[in-house]
């Protein structure tokens, strides 16, 4: 028992394996919650357990692109059982558990920041951003023009899905408008679109595990997930003096955890009546309860702890969910040529790099901001939690999602207006 895969006891782990396997020759395997969490920790704690085990792929952050690539891949050529791959889409559509994810990562980390920290990382976070992003759209168009791209092709049809913020916050809703301007059907240009937006958050993941090697290397160069000089960000804030608890409170944490699910219920009600980022209306709420002092220290330490769990224990299991249920092969594999790659590394590449060199004329630490940048070349909420789990910055999540959300909305109102005019 004291031997463990991830977080698994040995026994336990071959116990989860026997379960599974019994249930598929069975011909069903169920997708309850309970056979869900076998299912996903047999799943994911492989993978946590490399990058425990196995220094270079900890350090480059290899095992969260493992966690998420291999799984999609021995999907695709049928090696993990049908009955399980069903199971697990099934479990991850209906739960919808990816955004309670980022839920509690987000008023998690908010919970626990110092006010200080909080107000200063907002207002300067948007300079790095809209500076990568105008670099990156110069730089991307350029190369595809060399790599023989015409200029229209490289900045609408790889640029701009790379910064659009995902697939159903940016890719739908860039090929809806294209088709419509363009008079082309959606699903072509959709075809199109998917395979860069897959790419680029694959290869703003792999830079992140390079920063993150960096980080290691020249500590002055990062915070370790702060953007700037200041306050430890996973310390509790002491805004009324007293002393963070010291001992494990269950009644608190569960009044976290509520607090938590019912700020993200706000966001989707919001959502749903205004249209409105679910995610970034949740941002908005912790942080106007964080700037107004109305999060009791009992209950920002129990945020805290939820974000710790949430982060530690969590993320390989549901990024092996993500493989086999949100990140189909074929159309990854599809936008692997020569010219298309170039063009997508150089993207993604002068983004962060743009967002590094800023950060040193801010005095912000260049490492996190180019991370939190490179959450702009992200595939929506699955490439933020992929991109900061390769970094090792889980902290940054509040500001990968204005990264991804806002920057996404931004550069997707942008492109349709452009293309109304030029296309």
């Amino acid at each position: 028992m004291e031997v463990q895969i991830g977080v698994v006891p040995l026994p336990v782990f071959a116990a989860l394996l026997l379960v599974i396997g019994v249930m598929t020759a069975k011909g069903k395997v169920p997708s309850d919650l309970s056979m869900s969490i076998g299912v996903l920790a047999v799943g994911g704690f492989v993978f946590m357990e490399l990058s425990k085990r196995v220094r270079l792929i900890s350090v480059t952050g290899a095992a969260a692109i493992m966690a998420f690539v291999v799984p999609s891949a021995l999907t695709f050529y049928g090696v993990i059982p049908p009955q399980v791959v069903e199971s697990v889409q099934t479990f991850t559509k209906v739960s919808n558990f990816l955004y309670l994810y980022i839920a509690i990562i987000i008023v998690g980390s908010i919970m626990s920041m110092p006010r200080e920290v909080l107000v200063a990382g907002f207002l300067k976070i948007f300079v790095p951003l809209a500076a990568g992003s105008v670099v990156a759209g110069v730089v991307g168009t350029g190369v595809g023009m060399a790599m023989g791209f015409d200029w229209i092709h490289s900045l609408f049809f790889i640029v701009i899905p790379i910064m659009a913020g995902g697939l159903g916050e940016g890719a739908i809703p860039l090929s809806l408008g294209y088709s419509m301007l363009m008079d082309q059907p959606q699903e072509v240009l959709f075809a199109q679109i998917i395979p860069v937006v897959m790419l680029g958050s694959f290869t703003a993941v792999i830079l992140s595990g390079l920063l993150n090697m960096l980080g290691k290397r020249y500590p002055h160069l990062t915070g370790e997930g702060q953007l700037q000089p200041g306050a430890d960000p996973l310390q509790a804030s002491q805004t009324d003096g007293a002393p963070a608890p010291s001992v494990f409170e269950p009644l608190a944490l569960g009044s976290g955890l509520v607090t938590v699910v019912g700020l993200y219920l706000l966001g989707t009600l919001g959502q749903k009546l205004f249209d409105f980022p679910a995610p970034i209306a949740m941002l908005i709420l912790v942080v106007a309860m964080k700037l107004l002092r109305m999060i009791p220290l009992k209950i920002e330490r129990a945020g805290k702890d939820l974000y710790a769990f949430t982060s530690k224990v969590v993320t390989y299991p549901l990024l092996f969910a993500m493989g086999v249920a949100l990140t189909p092969w074929d159309k990854f594999v599809s936008a692997f040529n020569l010219p298309t790659l170039v063009t997508v590394f150089a993207t993604v590449f002068s983004m962060i790099a743009t967002g590094f060199a800023v950060a040193r004329r801010l005095r912000m630490y260049p490492i996190d901001v180019a991370v939190v940048n490179a959450c702009h070349s992200g595939q929506g909420g699955t490439g933020d939690i992929a991109i900061l789990t390769a970094a090792n910055r889980m902290a940054l999540m509040p500001f990968a999602q204005i990264s991804t959300r806002i920057g996404g909305a931004i550069t997707v109102t942008l492109a349709l207006i452009a293309v109304r005019y030029v296309v």
